[in-house]
């Protein structure tokens, strides 16, 4: 055996000491646990409402979905122009009512004379809520209306715009004056918004991952390196897929779950999936079919 033989031998089993040792060393820790988590698994998140069933983020969408039996709601906020906090998706209001233009070029005032039931059609294809008083809603309102419901709050602004400056501070400011820390899981496509708020929060509401932290944890997964995790959320909301790579095994959920990371999946509106995705484990299902999610956790409790 040559010299050199010797030496890539002898690198070689250093790199395996190294790789071993920082395994070890690397031990991930699980998240502390949150009162946001604690109570019966799994939960249905009726998302904006259940939007299949009535016009997304209304009252009346919230409503159904409370008497349906949901245990909670996931919504998306977006501030107006005098910087009240809305239950609302989209950046402008084209899609949803009988108006046009950006949430943030209106007051909440001007933004309620808007007709929130104006576009939807319901499971027969009727617009069976146009004229019928639906408005766009505050998240003061949500929150007051419904004091026994989780509700997983999304920040859809972009950190970059003046509005997306100032919604975390306002959201933790809402959220503190009202005491919900325990009932609301906070998170938002863009970690810096998470970042952000939690410098509010100090830990005191459960946060859900980013777009960056989810596609970290899934590359350390997918890769052999999840040692190596070490999780800044309590809560991964996800699709089945991304693009064409399957988010939905169960070892994924399984690795998630060890570190008490709760996993909710979204939008899933079919019955077989939601199905699977229950029996591997996961602690949440998004759907704009509450109906349907608590029928089948119903016959199953049977």
């Amino acid at each position: 055996m040559g010299k050199k033989t010797n030496i890539g031998l002898a690198l070689a089993a250093s790199g395996a000491a190294i790789w071993a040792g920082s395994k070890i060393a690397s031990k991930p820790t699980p998240r502390p646990s949150k009162k946001y988590f604690e109570g019966e698994m799994p939960r249905i998140y009726a998302h904006r409402g259940g939007s299949d069933l009535a016009p997304e983020s209304s009252m009346a969408a919230f409503r159904n979905a409370a008497e349906l039996g949901a245990t909670g709601f996931e919504i998306d906020v977006r501030l107006t122009k005098d910087e009240q906090i809305v239950v609302f998706h989209d950046r402008f209001i084209d899609r949803t009512t009988d108006g046009a233009g950006r949430v943030a070029d209106y007051t909440l005032e001007e933004l309620k004379k808007f007709d929130l039931g104006f576009h939807h059609r319901d499971l027969q294809g009727k617009q069976s809520y146009r004229g019928k008083g639906e408005k766009i809603i505050t998240l003061k309102e949500l929150l007051e209306a419904f004091p026994e419901h989780f509700v997983n709050i999304d920040m859809k602004e972009d950190p970059d715009t003046y509005e997306g400056s100032l919604m975390p501070s306002k959201v933790w400011r809402l959220i503190e004056k009202l005491g919900v820390e325990d009932r609301v899981l906070v998170t938002s496509f863009y970690d810096e918004q998470i970042d952000r708020f939690s410098l509010y929060a100090q830990d005191r509401v459960a946060i859900g991952a980013g777009e960056n932290e989810a596609r970290k944890a899934f590359t350390l997964f997918k890769s052999g390196f999840g040692h190596l995790y070490h999780p800044r959320a309590d809560a991964l909301q996800i699709p089945t897929k991304h693009g064409i790579i399957p988010l939905d095994s169960q070892g994924f959920i399984e690795f998630l779950t060890a570190l008490n990371i709760h996993v909710d999946y979204w939008t899933v509106n079919d019955v077989e999936t939601m199905d699977r995705l229950l029996r591997y484990g996961a602690h949440g299902i998004v759907t704009d079919r509450p109906d349907i999610a608590l029928e089948l956790i119903s016959s199953d409790e049977e």
